[in-house]
Formats: structure tokens, sequence, C-alpha cells
């Protein structure tokens, strides 16, 4: 299991992408099936280091950095639809999974997501988790995505929980980068290449 810091929390936050499902591949293949159209590139690297942004941002940089003007509501109801196709395929990140089965009706927990409210509930239903939480703090509930604090203090708000009480699970530099600006303690998730060998570090 991966280790909780020190102190006493009262609420648990989990990204979900990456976080909770290990549903990054997946949506990196969704990314680029909608993209392909436009010849937009967004290669693996990128795409992890981008992990945690929300869609529409992440378009508007590729269109800057790309010279092109893809438009981001058909770009992400293409790609949310071909996540959807893959995501029979996702499962749980085993090492959040125990965390959500020992603390269950102990604390409080909430999903704190860049994506969209629709692809989080898709995701949760599909690993049969949906029912664990008590709040959703999706992309269409905040305006500054991570790196800024202000979906993580919202579902502080929400589960009337002070935010130095709140420990996040996070798989992205974004989201450990707003998790610390909301004054919040945080377990850092490992990427896929690191879970899927045989020791985690």
């Amino acid at each position: 299991m991966l280790p909780l810091p020190e102190g006493e929390f009262d609420a648990y936050l989990f990204d979900c992408d990456g976080t909770i499902a290990d549903s990054m591949p997946v949506h990196h293949q969704a990314w680029l099936r909608a993209l392909e159209e436009y010849g937009a590139e967004f290669g693996e690297e990128l795409f992890y280091a981008w992990g945690g942004r929300t869609p529409a941002s992440v378009i508007a940089d590729l269109n800057a950095r790309q010279g092109l003007t893809m438009p981001a509501d058909a770009v992400n109801e293409r790609r949310e639809r071909f996540f959807e196709e893959l995501l029979p395929g996702v499962r749980a990140v085993p090492e959040v999974l125990e965390h959500i089965e020992a603390a269950y009706g102990k604390v409080p927990f909430a999903v704190v997501s860049g994506s969209g409210r629709e692809s989080v509930t898709a995701s949760l239903k599909a690993l049969g988790l949906l029912d664990r939480f008590d709040v959703m703090v999706c992309a269409e509930d905040y305006v500054n995505g991570k790196p800024d604090p202000e979906c993580f203090l919202t579902a502080a708000k929400l589960l009337n929980v002070a935010p130095e009480r709140c420990v996040v699970f996070e798989d992205t530099d974004f989201g450990m980068q707003a998790a610390a600006a909301a004054g919040m303690a945080a377990v850092r998730v490992p990427p896929p290449w690191q879970r899927h060998s045989s020791k985690i570090n």
C-alpha cells in the first residue's frame, strides 16, 4: 500500500485518471484518434507532462504550438466518444484501490478531476466505484485548472473539511502542485511504467 503522509486526515481527495483508474494509456489513444483528422501531434511524453490539465487548455496549447485552429468542443466530444469505446479495458490502480477499500465509510471521499463529469462518471461506473464518492469536482465545476488549487479547495468546501485536514492522491506534477498550493498533504501515485514493474520505488 502507498504510504500516507504523517498526520490525521478527515477527507481523502482522489484524482481520477491515472490515480483511481489506470486510464492514462487509454486516454492517450483517444486523444490520438480525436486529433488525427486535424493532423495534430500529441506525443506520449508531452501527454504525460500535461496530465491533470483540462481538455480545453490542452487543445488551445496544441493549436498555438502547431499553428492549428481545432475547435475545442468538437475535438473534445470526439475524444470522449473514443474514450468510452476503449473504456472496457480500463482497470483500477491496485495501490489506490487498497486505500479506497481500507478507508471507505471512515472518512468522506471526493474525486477531483480535470476531466469532464461524463468521462469521470463513466470511468468510476466501469470500475464499480461510483458509489464510494461523496463529492465529484470535475472540469465543469471550477475555472482555473491544476496546478491552481481551486479544484481541491472546492472539494474541501463541499465536504466541509478544512484543507489542511485533507490528503490528496495524485499522479501528475500539476496535481501535486495544486495540492501543495491548497495546503494539503499528498500521496504521489507512480506512473504506469513504474507500477507495472515488479517493484515500486
